[in-house]
Formats: structure tokens, C-alpha cells, sequence
């Protein structure tokens, strides 16, 4: 039986997004976080518009979505695609002889 192994990826687009609503710079958008409870420094806004967050609070994303009147999957494209098939090894089977003992002999001068 072979399986296949899925990669899934995604693209963040938050800078599109503030593109789309004519914010340009990335200091624009701390007081707007702000303004919903998210405190984040001008470096953590940086990396969250310029980057590709691995983490990211839910609290964070729904402030985004209000921010931006949009759903999480506009600020989030994902993408899943099949790769090969991965066979599963083949198991050694035994062969069935034990191993010999070892017999220890004086040599013989």
C-alpha cells in the first residue's frame, strides 16, 4: 500500500491587503492594532506586514480582519499539493538459520 504525502503551504497577503486599502507604511497600522488591544512594537508590526508570520494569535488575526473588513482566508491563501507516492519498506524477513556459536580453540604450536 503506497501514501501519498501532502504539502500545504501558505501565503500571507497582508501587505496586499493594506495595499488595498491605501495604507502604505508599516507604522500605519500599530495604531490601528492598538485601537483593538493588540500592542505590538514597530518591529513586530514590521515582521508581521513584511514577513511570513509561522505564529500568529487569533486575537491578532481578528483585529486584521476588522482592521480590513475582510475573513481570515483574504488575508491567508493557502495551497495543498500531492507529492509522490511513498512506498512503505520492505520488511527483512528472517532467514530461518540461527547464527553459529563461536568455538574458541588453543592453537596448536
Amino acid at each position: 500500500m503506497s501514501t501519498r504525502r501532502r504539502h500545504v503551504d501558505y501565503r500571507w497577503r497582508l501587505r496586499e491587503v493594506m495595499a488595498d486599502h491605501g495604507l502604505w507604511a508599516t507604522p500605519e497600522l500599530a495604531p490601528l492594532l492598538a485601537q483593538r488591544g493588540v500592542e505590538l512594537s514597530y518591529s513586530q508590526t514590521h515582521r508581521l506586514v513584511t514577513g511570513h508570520p509561522e505564529r500568529l494569535s487569533l486575537h491578532t488575526l481578528a483585529a486584521l480582519c476588522d482592521i480590513f473588513d475582510c475573513t481570515p482566508a483574504e488575508l491567508i491563501e493557502t495551497t495543498a499539493t500531492t507529492g509522490p507516492a511513498k512506498t512503505p519498506k520492505a520488511k527483512k524477513k528472517p532467514s530461518g538459520r540461527r547464527p553459529r556459536r563461536a568455538r574458541i580453540t588453543k592453537k596448536q604450536a
